[in-house]
């Protein structure tokens, strides 16, 4: 009996333990732990910087009310202390005239001016009058070239805008090897009558022709890198000679819509940034009846508006005759100023330019108006490779 229930007990325990006969699944290994990925390094980020300014806005913000004016002065070199009056004034340019070049060698000239240059602190526009027939102001002197460049009228009957294109390429070359950046040419005047003041120095053809003859030579002298001035706006026509009287023009606005403007237009596009406009002392009877061109706001608008020029509009010469009765008080420099113009040509720059200078600290002028054509000048000056 005792036998028995020992085995009895030990199948009890047995069973207790395997759990009534049933097994356990065997205990699953957990999976080893995934390892996290290393950290990416991640691109630096980009700083964002600020637009650099504007050069030309950085040249300007630096200069003073003295030199904002002076930089509005394209005047003729004078007979004494040239190389002062520079600095002095801080001219924005010399304009050279015959009696500047005549005699002279190609390096008296070039020695010449290089001294204005070095006196600048902004470098010069330095122009002369190179227009090919009865305005050579540097071929006339042989030293310079053996003959002088012949008209645009002669240049077209021999070879027609080619010989004009080669002729304008040789011209650009010298005149740069002397030291100028602005020939003061084309002139886009309409004039096909041999009885007109101003015919011998224009193409002497009707205004398609001379709207082609102005985009040939802008175009090469933009390509050659030398400033041009298209002359004189809004079209000379058959008037008198401004530098000794006035000229006054009754001609309605049609008629320089459909012919004057027009080698104006085709000059602007194919000049581009290299050119600019020199506006005459003619009265446009049917824009202003009161005030010559170079003086009137409403002409100025005019090339501004209708024909989209927004580079740098100049004077024709101030000590002309046509001009000498419009400012009583002898500030006729401002009075250009205020219609519109960016540049002055005058010789009495010595009286002018204090005078300007007080009308913009006594608020005549606006800083406005001082600061928007100052910026033309150095925008130009740019496009010319001098700044």
């Amino acid at each position: 009996m005792k036998r028995f229930f020992a085995v009895l007990l030990a199948a009890l325990t047995l069973f207790s333990l395997t759990g009534c006969g049933k097994t356990e699944p065997p205990t699953e290994e957990p999976p080893p732990p995934v390892e996290a990925p290393a950290p990416q390094e991640q691109p630096p980020v980009a700083e964002i910087l600020p637009e650099p300014e504007d050069p030309i806005d950085l040249k300007l913000n630096s200069m003073t009310v003295e030199e904002k004016v002076g930089q509005l002065f394209f005047v003729r070199v004078p007979a004494e202390s040239a190389v002062e009056d520079v600095s002095a004034y801080h001219l924005g340019g010399y304009i050279l005239f015959g009696r500047d070049t005549k005699d002279k060698t190609a390096n008296d000239l070039i020695q010449t001016i290089a001294a204005y240059q070095r006196s600048a602190k902004i470098p010069l526009l330095i122009g002369v009058d190179e227009e090919g027939g009865t305005v050579v102001r540097v071929s006339s002197n042989p030293h310079l070239r053996s003959k002088k460049f012949a008209s645009p009228q002669k240049l077209f009957a021999q070879g027609g805008m080619e010989q004009i294109i080669a002729d304008t390429r040789e011209k650009d070359l010298l005149l740069q090897a002397l030291g100028f950046n602005v020939n003061l040419a084309p002139v886009a005047d309409v004039s096909a009558d041999p009885g007109d003041f101003i015919y011998d120095r224009t193409l002497g053809q009707d205004a398609e022709a001379t709207a082609e003859y102005t985009a040939a030579v802008t175009a090469q002298m933009f390509a050659d890198g030398m400033g041009s001035v298209l002359k004189h706006f809004p079209g000379y026509g058959n008037n008198v000679d401004t530098h000794t009287g006035i000229a006054v023009d009754d001609r309605p606005l049609e008629k320089f819509r459909t012919s004057d403007f027009l080698p104006f237009a085709s000059g602007i596009e194919a000049g581009e940034d290299k050119t600019a406009v020199l506006v005459s002392h003619n009265i446009m009877t049917c824009v202003d009846a009161e005030l010559p061109a170079s003086l009137s706001p409403a002409v100025h608008n005019l090339l501004r508006t209708e024909l989209g020029f927004d580079g740098v509009v100049m004077t024709d010469d101030l000590a002309m005759d046509a001009v000498a009765a419009y400012a009583g008080d002898g500030a006729v420099a401002l009075m250009a100023l205020q219609a519109g113009n960016d540049l002055i040509i005058t010789t009495d720059y010595r009286t002018q330019i204090p005078l300007v200078i007080e009308a913009v600290k006594s608020g005549v002028l606006s800083e406005t108006a001082l600061n928007t054509a100052c910026r033309r000048v150095l925008v130009w000056k740019q496009a010319l490779g001098l700044l």
